[in-house]
C-alpha cells in the first residue's frame, strides 16, 4: 500500500520547457551529490546541455552518478559519455548486454523510471526523458508530458531507493572500485502542506504497487476519473474497475495518444475502445503533439504523476516510479491543465462513429490486439492472463 507523508512541497512541471531549466539549475547548485536515472538519454541539444551541467558539477567535486537504461539509451553517443566520465561523472547502464533481437523475457525488464535527486534535498520525478521535447522545433509543439519537483519529508522515501539501485547495479557490474557513497542524510524538514506517497514497481517486492494505488483510488471514486496515458492497454482488473466506476455514475475520461508513434501499441489499445464506449467512458485522442504523459486526477483530490504507463510493459515488467499526491490544489492545477490541453489539442471519439469504421481498420486493430496479447503471454510472467 502507498505510504503517505505530510509536509511536502510538490510543484507540477509541464513538459521539458518547465522541467529542464529547473533540473539544470539544481545541478549547477549541487554541492555534494547528484543521482540521475532515466530510460532515454539522447545526444541532442537538451541531452548535451544536461550532460555539460553534470560534467561541471563533477569538476566541482560533486559526486555525480548517472544510471541509464541499456536499451532505452542504446543510441546515446559514446563520445558524450566519455566526456562526462573524463570530467568525473560516474555512468552506468542498467542491463546493458541484452540483445534487442532476443526473445528472452528478461529483455523487457527495463529501468523505465525518470528520477533526479540533488544533495538529498530536492527530487524530480515524472515521465520526461532527457531529450528534446520538439521533434520539429518551431513546427511541432513539445511532447505533452509532466514531472514534479519534490521537497520535504518524501525525500526520506525517494533517496534511499535511488542509492540502493545505484549500489546494486554498480556491484553486479563489478564496479566496486568506483568511489564510495557520499554519506548524506535526506533533507526531510517540513516544506509545504501536501500529502504524498512515493510508489514504485519492480520485480521483487513491489510488483503491483502502482497498479494497486490506481485501483484503490478508482474504487473509491465518486465523481470523476481523468487519466492521461501515452500507452494504454490495461488488464482485466483495471478495465473492470473503470467500467464499474462508470456504472456508479462516475464520469470516466481517458486522454490517449492520437498520433501513431508505435503501430502495434496504437492499434492494440484501440481494440478496447468499443467496450469502454459502451460502458459510457469518454475517450479523447490527443493530436496536437505526441502525448507522453502518465498522470491521473480522481475526484479533484487524488493525483499521480510518474513514469508508469497503463500497459503490460509498465505494470508487469519495468522498474517504474510514480508520486501520488492527495491535495486539492495540486489536483486542481493538473486537472485544469489536462482539460485545457484536451480542449486545444484532442478530439473526442464518438461511439456511433467508432462503430461505423471500415472493416479494414477493424481488421488491423484486432490483429494488433491479438499480437499484443500473444507477446504479453510470452513476456509478462504468470499474470499475462489478466491482460486478456
Amino acid at each position: 500500500m502507498a505510504e503517505f507523508v505530510n509536509g511536502n512541497r510538490i510543484t507540477l512541471l509541464k513538459s521539458g520547457v518547465e522541467y529542464f531549466p529547473q533540473l539544470e539549475a539544481e545541478i549547477d547548485a549541487a554541492r555534494h551529490e547528484i543521482h540521475l536515472e532515466t530510460y532515454m538519454f539522447v545526444s541532442d541539444a537538451t541531452g548535451r546541455a544536461i550532460a555539460h551541467a553534470l560534467a561541471r558539477a563533477a569538476q566541482r567535486r560533486v559526486a555525480v552518478r548517472v544510471l541509464l537504461d541499456g536499451f532505452g539509451s542504446l543510441d546515446l553517443d559514446r563520445a558524450l559519455v566519455r566526456r562526462m566520465e573524463e570530467a568525473g561523472v560516474q555512468v552506468l547502464f542498467y542491463r546493458p548486454n541484452i540483445s534487442p533481437w532476443s526473445l528472452r523475457r528478461a529483455r523487457l525488464r527495463r529501468m523505465h523510471r525518470k528520477i533526479a535527486v540533488i544533495d538529498a534535498r530536492v527530487a524530480f520525478i515524472g515521465g520526461i526523458n532527457i531529450l528534446d521535447d520538439a521533434d520539429q522545433p518551431g513546427r511541432t509543439p513539445p511532447r505533452f508530458d509532466y514531472a514534479v519537483r519534490i521537497e520535504g519529508p518524501l525525500l526520506a522515501k525517494i533517496y534511499p531507493l535511488v542509492k540502493r539501485l545505484w549500489s546494486l547495479v554498480n556491484t553486479t557490474q563489478l564496479r566496486a572500485r568506483r568511489p564510495g557513497a557520499v554519506a548524506l542524510q535526506p533533507v526531510t524538514g517540513i516544506r509545504g502542506t501536501q500529502r504524498a506517497a512515493f510508489v514504485t514497481r519492480d520485480n521483487l517486492g513491489h510488483r503491483r504497487d502502482i497498479e494497486l494505488a490506481y485501483l484503490a483510488a478508482i474504487g473509491k471514486a465518486r465523481e470523476e476519473i481523468l487519466i492521461a496515458s501515452a500507452y494504454f492497454f490495461p488488464g482485466q482488473p483495471f478495465r473492470w474497475a473503470l467500467m464499474d466506476a462508470a456504472k456508479r455514475g462516475v464520469r470516466v475520461v481517458l486522454l490517449l495518444q492520437g498520433r501513431v508513434e508505435y503501430v502495434l501499441a496504437h492499434y492494440a489499445s484501440r481494440a478496447l475502445y468499443g467496450a469502454f464506449l459502451d460502458a459510457g467512458i469518454e475517450i479523447h485522442e490527443y493530436h496536437r503533439s505526441f502525448l507522453h504523459a502518465k498522470v491521473a486526477v480522481i475526484d479533484r483530490h487524488w493525483a499521480t504523476v510518474g513514469s508508469s504507463n497503463i500497459d503490460p510493459f509498465s505494470l508487469l515488467l519495468a522498474r517504474e516510479a510514480n508520486v501520488v499526491i492527495e491535495d486539492d490544489g495540486f489536483a486542481a492545477q493538473l486537472r485544469d491543465n489536462l482539460l485545457a490541453e484536451m480542449d486545444e489539442g484532442a478530439a473526442q471519439v464518438k461511439r456511433e462513429r467508432w462503430r461505423s469504421q471500415p472493416w479494414t481498420v477493424r481488421a488491423v486493430t484486432w490483429f494488433c490486439y491479438g499480437l499484443a496479447r500473444l507477446l504479453t503471454g510470452l513476456f509478462a510472467y504468470g499474470r499475462a492472463r489478466e491482460f486478456n
